[in-house]
């Protein structure tokens, strides 16, 4: 089931982005009466699942999941229509346009990928809200299993101070610095400071591991469900309990309880547990190996309502006013992130290129269980790296058209066909390689890890 959930947002996520971009061609094709020949959502290769013509255009749904496309009369794209490309040109065709239209017919896609994303972020602020812990309640510092973070001397219980001299209010903002940044401060147990510089391959470093966590948030073991196959099947544990001690030995962490757990293999002890805010008793069967056969729960959010001493975790709701300008300010962080992330792909001495990722690397971001918040989130996130990706200089893509149109507006010159038709074949095969190299990523560490 959870395989089927993931699937089903995965799928409806693109294909969304995909119309919605291809429309962003198509609209201001027609407004300025430009003939759109095809309207495809995904690749109709040989044949086509669905297809209907209706007017100039036909519609269609295609086998080959990989993206989607609309054909443009009179453009070289790649379709590599030469035949139609070597007829006198058409007053309806994409190559008779003003060159201001055709930038405009060309950048429509990465617009509307750019406004999409905008509206999810507003709406979704005014509709959810934000769930945020602030830093200042980390009491005890953060969860630290990485060894390359170990390595560079962060430990369990560091708290961050600062991250390339920024302080930071709340902890999604700290995290999503760390992987750009380059020097942090820490302070340790004790409450002295250090201050560590994060090498240049720092995130090529942390795709080598089979471990890609950061600072984590320190949860308690708040049980989430019981297995079947444990022995505490038919103990007294309820959904929501929290584990806070082990035969009298406290464990207010879940990285403090499972290695207590395995002082006590094969044993029959006692818990301690809090159970709507009072302290009880619980028998627990621990295995041979150290386990207790129980899941916790899989989402932060069900850490809002933790008794003291704990992080807090909180939902701040915002007027519909409000969302605009806090939907405006998550648009261009993200952004601004995503462009970072990608300066430091491009670099090989960070080996972020390591952690580039294909399809199921995308598929992976979904969670196992439906949520319409986490959906839409992740499709503005989605929408935004589909737009960033499409403005790059590459022929194929929506930039190396756009590039192509800039020399033609600035010199006056517009490049020949058969150039076009050449940089249009490099830009197809640079397209492939890099789907190879990201999908291979995904097979690599699906092997290795």
């Amino acid at each position: 089931m959870e395989i089927v959930i993931k699937i089903s947002q995965f799928l409806l996520s693109l294909s969304l982005l995909i119309v919605l971009h291809e429309f962003g061609h198509y609209l201001p094709a027609r407004a300025f009466k430009t003939r759109v020949e095809k309207f495809f959502l995904f690749f109709d290769i040989k044949y086509a699942l669905f297809r209907k013509k209706i007017g100039e255009t036909v519609y269609g749904i295609g086998w080959l999941p990989l993206g989607g496309y609309v054909k443009i009369s009179g453009m070289i794209d790649e379709s590599m229509d030469k035949e139609q490309m070597a007829q006198p040109p058409q007053p309806w065709e994409f190559r008779s346009k003003k060159a201001w239209q055709r930038l405009i017919i060309m950048l429509g896609g990465v617009i509307v990928n750019f406004i999409l994303a905008l509206l999810i972020y507003v709406f979704a602020s005014a509709i959810y809200g934000d769930l945020t812990v602030a830093t200042n309640s980390i009491e005890d510092g953060y969860w630290v299993e990485n060894p390359v973070l170990q390595e560079l001397g962060i430990e369990t219980g560091d708290k961050v101070v600062s991250i390339d001299g920024e302080t930071f209010t709340n902890y999604q903002d700290m995290r999503s610095a760390m992987i750009l940044g380059e020097k942090i401060t820490i302070e340790k147990q004790g409450g002295v400071q250090k201050t560590i510089d994060l090498p240049e391959d720092f995130l090529g470093r942390i795709t080598d591991q089979n471990d890609v966590s950061l600072l984590e948030l320190r949860i308690p073991f708040m049980v989430g469900r019981v297995d079947d196959a444990s022995p505490n099947k038919d103990g007294d544990f309820e959904k929501g309990d929290l584990i806070v001690g082990i035969d009298g030995q406290p464990t207010k962490y879940y990285d403090v309880l499972v290695p207590t757990l395995l002082n006590y293999k094969g044993q029959d002890i006692m818990a301690d547990v809090v159970r709507d805010g009072k302290n009880i008793q619980v028998p627990l069967k621990v295995t041979d190996e150290g386990k207790m056969g129980i899941y916790p729960v899989g989402k932060v959010e069900r850490f809002t309502d933790l008794p003291e001493g704990y992080f807090a975790l909180t939902r701040k709701h915002y007027s519909f006013g409000e969302s605009f300008g806090v939907g405006t300010d998550k648009f261009v962080k993200q952004i601004s992130n995503y462009w970072g992330q990608l300066k430091k792909i491009v670099n090989p001495k960070t080996g972020a290129y390591k952690g580039v990722g294909g399809f199921k690397a995308i598929y992976d971001i979904f969670p196992s269980e439906w949520s319409w918040e986490d959906f839409w989130k992740l499709t503005a996130f989605l929408s935004i790296m589909l737009g960033v990706l499409n403005l790059l200089p590459i022929p194929a893509l929506d930039g190396g058209h756009v590039m192509f149109l800039l020399w033609e507006m600035v010199t006056g010159r517009k490049p020949g066909d058969k150039f076009m038709e050449y940089a249009q074949v490099v830009g197809f095969f640079l397209l492939i390689a890099l789907l190879l190299f990201a999908n291979g990523n995904d097979i690599y560490r699906a092997i290795t890890k």
